[in-house]
């Protein structure tokens, strides 16, 4: 299979268009000139191909479409959009996952074209438990709340095992069908968790359920609270139709101190 640098010879053909148009146009305007010509170009023919970088690549099957990918990660050929695409176009779900074992960049690949897909959502979770990446973590769970009641069992499983407690609590607190456990373990963490009362009024707030108003509410009155946690607590509290309304002083706070004049 040949490889062609779509971006490369786009890359050549821009320089030489900025270079006859520099005058015309003003910095900001090339911000949006320059992805109107890409997408013009993926539609303009390549004489080497005898057609266009879209078709190129619409022609391929979608194993055709995977191995190219791979291939051009392989060979450090950069990978245009215009085979992203095709990949998503087909929703090549099956073919990618694969990838989620491969090599660093499949990986990240794999990731950005998967997106939060349903389908990958028991993956995602098996790689944020078995990562030791944050960033990894910490993508994979943006993924998995969009769809975090496809693996609640799984997930209230393993912070009853104690395995990446903090991500699995962040992660009930999406789930979008109610469910009274999930209520008990968030409403516990955030009552005997001093260390992380903004965070965890925050999984409060994201699940929606007015029974921790009073949970929120007794935890503002407190004299001993930061101006941080006071305003992650207000906000909590507003997010689930309550109100705060009590003059609290934080002048001597060093965050207050900080952010006000």
């Amino acid at each position: 299979m040949k490889l062609y640098d779509f971006d490369g010879m786009f890359d050549e053909k821009l320089s030489e268009y900025i270079a006859k148009n520099s005058s015309k146009y003003k910095e900001e305007e090339w911000e949006d000139i320059i992805p109107e010509l890409y997408r013009k170009f993926g539609d303009t023919p390549i004489k080497s191909l005898g057609k266009t970088p879209r078709e190129y690549y619409g022609e391929m099957s979608g194993g055709e479409l995977i191995k190219c990918l791979k291939l051009h990660l392989k060979n450090g050929v950069p990978v245009s959009e215009f085979l992203c695409s095709a990949i998503e176009e087909k929703k090549l779900t099956d073919e990618l996952l694969p990838l989620l074992d491969g090599t660093a960049d499949e990986v990240e690949y794999a990731m950005n074209l998967l997106g939060a897909d349903p389908a990958v959502t028991d993956k995602y979770l098996k790689m944020l438990v078995e990562s030791d990446d944050e960033d990894m973590k910490n993508r994979c769970v943006d993924f998995i709340k969009e769809n975090a009641d496809l693996v609640l069992d799984a997930v209230k499983e393993n912070y009853k095992s104690g395995v990446e407690r903090e991500y699995m609590l962040e992660i009930m607190s999406r789930i979008t069908r109610k469910d009274d456990g999930v209520f008990d373990i968030l409403v516990k963490e955030f009552r005997t968790d001093p260390d992380e009362v903004p965070m965890h009024a925050s999984y409060l707030a994201a699940y929606g359920d007015e029974r921790a108003l009073k949970y929120l509410l007794d935890k503002i009155d407190e004299e001993g609270i930061s101006f941080v946690e006071y305003q992650e607590l207000k906000f909590a509290i507003e997010a689930l139709g309550g109100e705060y309304t009590k003059e609290r002083d934080f002048s001597s706070d060093p965050y207050y101190k900080l952010i006000k004049p």
